[in-house]
């Protein structure tokens, strides 16, 4: 999903670590290094449930050459984190931040994989794919 931000607002939404560790980078370039959808993982698809008495999302990830469907009930972080697991991808969330912005909510993750840290970030429609979509680009980030 393609959205048209004002780029400098979502930047100033990010922690005050991560605008330090980005302050000599362009919109552009803070977009390709920290939300890029660019490595092994990719988010295909993001579906939220009907509305039922708790929040549920369906999540494909695929992962260099094959497809997994992830479902979570109520908490798509511990959902992603675990099918991450099991993909040979340990991340461990470090520090984690979400922020309503005019043109949605924007989540910022600190990860740490097989000893590497790094930032990722999303802007999305809402919280959840927010998240999932900042996880998917932390983990990259770490994997190139």
């Amino acid at each position: 999903m393609t959205m048209t931000i004002n780029a400098h607002a979502f930047i100033s939404a990010a922690p005050k670590g991560l605008r330090a560790e980005s302050a000599d980078l362009s919109p552009a370039e803070f977009y390709d290094r920290y939300c890029a959808d660019t490595g092994p993982i990719k988010l295909s698809e993001w579906v939220p449930a009907p509305q039922r008495s708790m929040p549920s999302y369906t999540a494909t990830l695929e992962f260099a050459g094959h497809l997994r469907t992830v479902v979570a009930a109520g908490n798509p972080v511990a959902a992603l984190t675990s099918a991450l697991y099991d993909e040979g991808y340990p991340l461990e969330i470090l520090q984690f931040h979400q922020r309503s912005t005019d043109a949605g909510t924007a989540t910022f993750v600190q990860c740490e994989c097989n000893g590497r840290r790094g930032w990722g970030a999303a802007l999305a429609g809402d919280g959840p794919e927010s998240t999932m979509r900042a996880m998917v680009a932390g983990i990259n980030q770490l994997g190139d």
